[in-house]
């Protein structure tokens, strides 16, 4: 049996924890209330607040994109779709070998980051979730509804070759006169992006 000399320690340590906390929440409480934090799209978050979001995001990202179904990746005329659908859709934003983002992507808050290693830092499927549901709070929107399952799937293929790519490479590829075709073969051999039960 505990001593009370026991029992006090451990009293005291629970009420001092339950006051730390109640004045922590207290202190988020008024800084909510009073507008302190400025959510203005010309200022940065703090850096704790950076870190927490990026982590929340990928701790969210492997969760909801594991059961998703990799297809195969890398034929030449999924990556110069990918490219195009990309330089099309997203390099405004993001850049590109040899192609800086936009004033309207260097606006966003936070800012859009490169995706020259995008395929050294996510799985396919996790780059497909991303770019299928995108972001929120984040100016990442979901493609869902804008790009099929293919051209997704597409975009991904083009990401895992980009860390290799030079800028003439990046412009060879979307150089075309006209975007190639749509890809019109499955993209996987179960249905592309489909989540396992």
């Amino acid at each position: 049996m505990p001593s009370s000399r026991t029992r006090l320690v451990v009293k005291t340590a629970i009420y001092t924890l339950l006051a730390a906390g109640a004045i922590g929440a207290a202190a988020g409480f008024t800084v909510l209330r009073a507008g302190w934090y400025n959510v203005g799209a010309t200022q940065q978050h703090f850096e704790p607040v950076y870190r927490l979001l990026e982590q929340a995001m990928r701790f969210s990202v492997r969760r909801h994109a594991r059961g998703i179904v990799t297809p195969a990746l890398g034929a030449p005329q999924q990556v110069l779709r990918g490219a195009t659908v990309y330089h099309a859709n997203c390099a405004r934003c993001h850049g590109a070998p040899g192609f800086a983002q936009d004033p309207y992507g260097m606006s966003l808050q936070p800012m859009p980051g490169p995706l020259m290693d995008a395929s050294l830092r996510w799985k396919p499927h996790e780059l497909y979730w991303i770019t299928r549901h995108g972001i929120k709070m984040s100016g990442m929107p979901a493609w869902e509804m804008h790009l099929s399952e293919a051209d997704t799937w597409a975009v991904v293929a083009f990401l895992d070759k980009l860390p290799g790519m030079s800028a003439r490479d990046y412009r060879a590829l979307t150089a075309a006169p006209a975007m190639p075709p749509p890809i019109t073969t499955p993209a996987a051999g179960a249905p592309a992006g489909k989540e396992a039960p």
